[in-house]
């Protein structure tokens, strides 16, 4: 038995051959009983993202990387030449390692995100349903989630803001505490504004408004997120209903002035508005920092947030490989003993196989004797043999870490060899 991974990913292939290699779920449910047909693997299971492909497969052949590598080659129709020189390949423990440090996001783009544990269980989901998930990925895919879950709930790896609009929504909580039911105005409606909108409505961010050059734009970002469409020549009134500003654009001037900020504080009462320009050139003049309680943030204020909340998720990475390296232990120890207890059970049929071609062989100097009798002979050869194989199988379970299961496997190829 031998665990095996092959795949590529951001790390080792650009995205134009991460594209061709791509597979879909249905793609998935497809294959997958192919692959695992037992001319190449037992057991398989796929994971494609944007940022990676690969496959893992339980197999019993010695060396199933060239039909796998060929395997990927047939279905998405590529020459093996175009893609092999990009591949990585894990056996065994490493394998296992791999795939816990994929779920667990360190071998993530951003390390720490989480959107890749629930794409590895989907996969997993997937080949429980075609069936080509069974004993040794049942056992490997719940130790990786296991794994996982210990990175979550034992490091702070995902605490930290690594992206510019994320990052903005951790300032605007600094800066203003609890967002619910905040009014944020959006102020362009591409996807920097769309990830932010996100971020905001899950911190529970209460009316979303949305003003946008191109109308349609700021209509099809209000309908995601049950938002309102503000005209752009409305902007100035806007801002004082808003108390996050958030401007993403294309122009390539100031939107918003001081004026029009000091004029909407007069009417907000001078509560305190947090505006974060993530435009390049800026859209906000920086003189409106000058107006009490008005915090202002540029692109470069978010990317030293991120640059810094990266330094610590290195950190916490450090803490959570361990973790990993903990959980391959345990799992390898577990699979260690599934194959021995294996061994074990041939060991114990072949010694019953034994004594009944010894019965047999001497079958003829019994005499003749009735139905009830040959039953009762086989019965108590069987017995016996039971008795006495019974010390020694469970002595080697008991010291199967210390040498034993090698002495098991010879013991069953010299039956084997016996005639």
């Amino acid at each position: 038995m031998s665990l095996l991974l092959v795949g590529l990913n951001h790390k080792s292939a650009p995205l134009e051959l991460r594209e061709q290699l791509a597979l879909t779920e249905s793609d998935y449910r497809q294959v997958l009983p192919i692959l695992a047909d037992g001319a190449i693997a037992r057991e398989a299971l796929i994971l494609s993202t944007c940022n990676r492909v690969e496959i893992l497969v339980e197999t019993a052949e010695t060396d199933a990387l060239p039909a796998i590598i060929n395997f990927l080659a047939n279905i998405k129709r590529v020459a093996p030449e175009q893609f092999s020189d990009h591949l990585y390949h894990f056996a065994d423990a490493e394998a296992a390692r791999h795939l816990f440090r994929v779920a667990s996001s360190l071998d993530s783009m951003i390390v720490g995100e989480t959107q890749i544990l629930g794409q590895v269980k989907e996969s997993y989901k997937i080949a429980s349903e075609t069936g080509t998930a069974r004993r040794v990925l049942h056992k490997l895919l719940h130790h990786a989630f296991h794994a996982a879950k210990r990175v979550r709930s034992e490091t702070r790896i995902a605490n930290n803001a690594v992206s510019l609009s994320s990052a903005a929504v951790e300032l605007a909580e600094k800066v203003l505490g609890t967002l619910e039911n905040r009014t944020v105005l959006l102020v362009g409606a591409g996807e920097m504004a769309e990830l932010a909108a996100k971020h905001l409505i899950a911190r529970g961010a209460g009316r979303i408004l949305i003003t946008n050059r191109t109308y349609q734009n700021a209509v099809k970002l209000a309908m995601e997120f049950a938002g309102e469409v503000v005209a752009l020549d409305q902007l100035a009134d806007s801002l004082r209903q808003a108390d996050i500003v958030i401007c993403s654009t294309s122009a390539q001037d100031y939107l918003v002035s001081p004026e029009m900020v000091r004029a909407s504080q007069i009417k907000r009462r001078s509560q305190p508005a947090l505006f974060v320009d993530i435009s390049v050139p800026r859209n906000i003049s920086p003189e409106i920092a000058d107006v009490e309680n008005v915090f202002l943030y540029s692109v470069d204020d978010l990317e030293t947030v991120v640059t810094t909340n990266l330094s610590e998720r290195q950190k916490e990475a450090v803490r959570a490989e361990a973790i990993v390296e903990e959980e391959v232990g345990e799992f390898w120890r577990t699979l260690q003993a599934m194959n021995f207890g294996e061994t074990l059970g041939q060991l114990r049929q072949k010694m019953q196989e034994t004594a009944r071609l010894e019965l047999d062989k001497q079958r003829g100097k019994l005499g003749a004797l009735t139905p009830e009798q040959e039953a009762a002979i086989e019965k108590l050869l069987l017995s016996t043999v039971n008795q006495i194989a019974h010390p020694i199988l469970y002595g080697l379970r008991q010291s199967h870490e210390y040498g034993a299961a090698e002495f098991a496997e010879t013991l069953c190829d010299l039956l084997n060899q016996e005639k």
